[in-house]
């Protein structure tokens, strides 16, 4: 899997499927945003994160607005582009600034934005009517663990939310697993073994495409599999919107 060739893929799919549509398309998943502020978002996302490794800290300032003459996909193409090409000067471990302590290095950004996009790219092709494409194995069993480990377990700490009960939920998917923990004193996930896992609470399994879109909130609850304590699963389901919104 190499992160710049998928947000290059991704973001080229992401414009295509964006343009000639029109802008204020619902996103499915999303209530209350539209097709339009979702194409502007990820373009304005991949400048942010330009500035962010420039400067070394997080910006105050950036282009968050196509130029004069230049449509919303054009926009993301364009952005793309700068990002990648200054991503592509790098070797992921080649130090920067990030917003995550554990990875201040440019993989953090180029993995970053390969989920950004990915996401993102299928929201579009959902509010325009359009099939959703699949994405490798390898990519969605990534994004399983950025969700669980960046946000759930990072942003939900940033944000200081915590859950009302203690509770485990093993996440299968892929031949891998994970244990999410939630509660009181704060959340983490970590990837484990399954015999790790089966002090678990509860567990939920799916392809790992489908977990990959249901972690993010794009899927039903129908569409995982649970076994055992579903208000542990509901917690840490509710727990990633807040952390993921």
């Amino acid at each position: 899997m190499n992160a710049l060739e998928v947000i290059s893929s991704e973001a080229a799919l992401l414009a295509s499927s964006a343009r000639g549509q029109r802008p204020e398309r619902g996103i499915p998943a999303c209530p209350g945003l539209n097709l339009g502020e979702t194409v502007r978002h990820v373009a304005s996302g991949y400048r942010l994160g330009l500035e962010w490794i420039r400067l070394g800290e997080e910006p105050t300032v950036w282009q968050q607005y196509p130029a004069e003459g230049q449509d919303m996909p054009d926009f993301v193409l364009a952005s793309a582009a700068a990002l990648l090409e200054v991503l592509g000067d790098h070797d992921p471990e080649d130090p920067c600034a990030t917003w995550w302590p554990e990875q201040e290095n440019y993989g953090f950004w180029g993995r970053r934005f390969m989920h950004e996009t990915t996401v993102h790219r299928m929201d579009i092709q959902a509010a325009a009517g359009l099939t959703v494409d699949p994405v490798d194995e390898e990519v969605a069993l990534d994004g399983i663990d950025e969700v669980l480990t960046l946000w759930f377990t990072h942003k939900l700490t940033v944000l200081g939310v915590r859950g009302t009960r203690d509770g485990t939920v093993a996440v299968r998917s892929g031949g891998q697993t994970w244990l999410a923990r939630c509660g009181p004193t704060g959340s983490s996930a970590a990837r484990v073994s399954d015999e790790e896992a089966d002090i678990a609470d509860a567990e939920v399994s799916a392809e790992p495409m489908t977990m990959y879109r249901w972690l993010w909130g794009r899927l039903p609850d129908s569409y995982a599999r649970p076994v055992g304590d579903h208000d542990a699963i509901a917690q840490m389901w509710a727990l990633l919107r807040l952390a993921t919104k």
